[in-house]
């Protein structure tokens, strides 16, 4: 029977003011990806505001992994650690929603809903055969 570890990080971002809808467009494109390459597709993407939002997220999960796994043992760290990182599973959940009135014609108002979105991403290591 084989010994496998979990090797499993995250990290979370809570009450990002866009709606869930929005940002899994961004998130769509890097899951299952590697680190590397999630970070490059993110730093040219067209959605600039949600993208930043995700790039500080990964970069808060290398520190996550580098907490936990290297620097208890520095002889073990691969050379191509970012190469060997991939993003494995990534969930986009609603947060608080605002609700605003916006004023309309005959002294009535409709109500306007300011959603916000929590991101939790997860971060394992590829098991080379």
């Amino acid at each position: 029977m084989k010994n496998t570890k979990n090797n499993i990080v995250s990290a979370s971002l809570n009450g990002i003011r866009n709606s869930p809808r929005k940002i899994r467009l961004v998130i769509n494109l890097i899951r299952y990806k590697n680190v590397q390459e999630a970070l490059d597709l993110l730093r040219y993407s067209s959605k600039c505001k949600i993208s930043i939002y995700i790039i500080k997220l990964i970069l808060s999960l290398l520190s996550n992994w580098n907490k936990k796994y290297i620097e208890k043992s520095m002889r073990d760290v691969p050379k191509n650690l970012l190469s060997s990182l991939y993003i494995k599973d990534i969930r986009v959940n609603q947060g608080k929603t605002l609700k605003r009135l916006r004023p309309v014609p005959q002294g009535r108002g409709h109500r306007i809903r300011k959603r916000s979105s929590n991101v939790v991403i997860y971060l394992d290591k590829k098991i080379e055969n």
